[in-house]
C-alpha cells in the first residue's frame, strides 16, 4: 500500500492551496447537501451525512453553514438540486483516474472536465473503462505521534481493521470496510487516540511508480480537476517514487 501513503502525502500538502483556491467550502456543502437528501438530515440515522459534518468540521467549517447545508437537502431550505456524476479516463502516463463530480448543470461539468482532461495530457474513457481496477474503502489517518502500530492493529481488529499502512513518515492509513468506518472511528475516540481525514476512499489494486516528470504531470492535472467547484474528489492508481518525491518535495 505504499503507493497510497505516498500519494496521500502530496494530497495533504495541497490542501492549503485548495483551501487558498476557496472551493473547499463549497465541495463540503454539497456533499452535506447531496448526503441530507438521499438520507435524511439526522446524522445519527445517516453514516453518510454523520462522516460529512465530520470532515466539515475538521475543516472549520461554522456550524451555521453545516446546518443550512443540511436544511437545502431535506427541503427546509431553497437552494440547487446536485446530481452525481462519476467520470473515468487515463492522465499522463496511463495512470487511471476517477473523478467524482456534484453538479447543477450536467453538461456544463463534462464539457469543463473534458477541457481540463485535454489541456494536461489526459482524456475521458467511457464508464467502466478504469473503475474496476478500484475498490471503495473507509479510510482514515492517524498520526504517528497520537498511536503505534502494534497500539492501532490490536485496538482495530475487531472493529473491522483490513490493513495498516506506515509508509508515510508522519501517519498511519487505516482502512476498513465502507460499513465498518463508524466501529472504527468509535475504537480510536473511546481509546483517545486523535485522527484525522475519516473519508470514503477509492483504492487501486495496483499502482504505476512514476518519476518525477511524469508524476508532476498527472500533480497537475489532478490540481487543475480538483480546482473545479463541480469536482468533488480525484483518485488515480499513481505512486510516486522515493526519489520523485525528494525532487517534487524540492
Amino acid at each position: 500500500m505504499s503507493g497510497h501513503s505516498k500519494w496521500a502525502t502530496i494530497k495533504r500538502k495541497k490542501a492549503a492551496t485548495d483551501q487558498k483556491r476557496g472551493n473547499l467550502f463549497t465541495k463540503l456543502v454539497k456533499e452535506i447537501t447531496i448526503s441530507a437528501r438521499m438520507g435524511g438530515g439526522d446524522p445519527s440515522g445517516n453514516p453518510r451525512l454523520r462522516l460529512a459534518i465530520d470532515t466539515a468540521r475538521m475543516n472549520s467549517m461554522p456550524m451555521d453553514n453545516i446546518q443550512r447545508a443540511i436544511k437545502k437537502g431535506t427541503g427546509e431550505l431553497e437552494g440547487a438540486s446536485y446530481d452525481e456524476i462519476t467520470y473515468e479516463g487515463y492522465g499522463p502516463a496511463g495512470i487511471a483516474l476517477i473523478i467524482e463530480t456534484a453538479t447543477d448543470n450536467r453538461n456544463r461539468t463534462v464539457a469543463e472536465i473534458r477541457h481540463i482532461m485535454s489541456r494536461n495530457n489526459g482524456s475521458l474513457g467511457e464508464s467502466g473503462s478504469v473503475g474496476w481496477m478500484f475498490h471503495r474503502k473507509g479510510s482514515i489517518e492517524v498520526p504517528k505521534t497520537a498511536a503505534g502500530e502494534d497500539q492501532l492493529m490490536e485496538l482495530l481488529l475487531d472493529a473491522g481493521l483490513e490493513d495498516l499502512d506506515g509508509d508515510d513518515e508522519a501517519y498511519y492509513t487505516v482502512l476498513c470496510d465502507v460499513r465498518d468506518i463508524e466501529a472504527v472511528k468509535k475504537a480510536l475516540e473511546d481509546a483517545g487516540i486523535a485522527y484525522e481525514n475519516a473519508k470514503i476512499d477509492l483504492v487501486p489494486e495496483n499502482y504505476i511508480e512514476l518519476e518525477a516528470e511524469d508524476a508532476g504531470k498527472v500533480i497537475r492535472l489532478i490540481d487543475a480537476l480538483e480546482g473545479n467547484d463541480d469536482v468533488q474528489a480525484v483518485y488515480s492508481n499513481m505512486e510516486i517514487s522515493e526519489k520523485a518525491m525528494n525532487t517534487l518535495n524540492g
